[in-house]
């Protein structure tokens, strides 16, 4: 089979094509074949060594597909069965071997091209805005790198739970787009917190997603109104910094956290749990997916440089 394969940590060039044998599931293990993986700001940590992994190995963490082969043991899959996983390397290759209890069913109203392209963004914005925040109606949500991937997935699921959703991008086009997902208001990165500000009469953000980490988190506690929480859910401007905690009582008592899938859906059944709400929302059309572009899986390369120079809005694809 062809994979993309690892070897040492660097850029989009550590992303090799290779050709392997098709690996052979264990004991609770599933293989499934691949239609579809989705390319993640996660596989860009993995792949510099911002997350370590030991080489060589095959990024890549969402993907659907169909169960080719079942490890023993294993009773919730039958060979032929449509699943869906996410939070597993291994998903830049056109056979992947993944846990049972990784597996989310995929219902038969929802094709696989597009599963692969909800399931590990869908599920992150599942549990900010159910978990980590509760999104609750008339809730102010401010929304960081609304026009990518997780972004349109926050404004969608914000905006559908009642909140009015202030969505920040970097280009007049992204914010074309993340208002066409729901968002009421659109602004740029410079003084965003201002127009936070403004544009809540002062009361400021309840909640602020932010994607972008280093860059932004300062602004981002700034825009937060009295006991405000920043959620910080990516790190596309590189790792937040230690800073001084007297920051949080000068922004009105805020909260800050960072959240990790694993606290949040951390076993088979809350996974599938949240899955099954994921999927039931792109089927009534709360979440709709916008493909960037569906590339060739050798052209993962292409697809990091992409995502790193920020020239997307929405998802990217490979095609297997």
């Amino acid at each position: 089979m062809q994979s993309i394969t690892v070897t040492s940590p660097g850029g989009p060039s550590a992303l090799t094509l290779t050709e392997r044998e098709v690996p052979v599931p264990g004991r609770g293990e599933v293989l499934v074949r691949n239609t579809a993986a989705g390319v993640n700001f996660i596989d860009v940590y993995y792949r510099n060594g911002s997350y370590p992994a030991e080489p060589p190995f095959t990024p890549g963490q969402e993907g659907a597909g169909v169960v080719a082969a079942l490890g023993e043991g294993v009773t919730a899959f039958e060979e032929g069965a449509r699943v869906a996983y996410a939070s597993q390397l291994g998903a830049y290759a056109e056979y992947t071997v993944v846990p049972e209890d990784k597996l989310i069913p995929v219902p038969d109203g929802v094709d696989l091209t597009a599963a692969a392209a909800v399931t590990l963004q869908g599920l992150a914005a599942y549990y900010l805005t159910h978990e980590t925040h509760p999104v609750a109606e008339g809730d102010t949500v401010v929304v960081l790198a609304a026009a990518g991937g997780l972004g349109r997935f926050l404004v969608q699921l914000a905006a559908a739970r009642g909140a009015t959703v202030i969505a920040v991008t970097s280009t007049p086009e992204k914010e074309k787009a993340a208002r066409e997902a729901g968002a009421h208001h659109a602004i740029g990165y410079d003084g965003f917190d201002t127009a936070v500000s403004e544009l809540t009469g002062g009361r400021g953000a309840r909640v602020v997603y932010d994607s972008v980490g280093a860059a932004t988190y300062r602004t981002s506690l700034s825009a937060l109104g009295r006991r405000g929480l920043l959620a910080l859910c990516g790190l596309s401007s590189g790792p937040v910094p230690p800073f001084d905690i007297e920051l949080l009582r000068a922004a009105g008592s805020a909260f800050v956290t960072r959240p990790t899938m694993r606290d949040h859906v951390y076993d088979a059944e809350t996974l599938r749990a949240a899955g099954a709400a994921v999927f039931g929302h792109l089927a009534d059309g709360v979440l709709t997916p916008h493909l960037h572009a569906t590339l060739p899986l050798r052209e993962a390369a292409e697809a990091h440089r992409l995502l790193e120079g920020r020239e997307t809005t929405g998802k990217l694809l490979l095609a297997l």
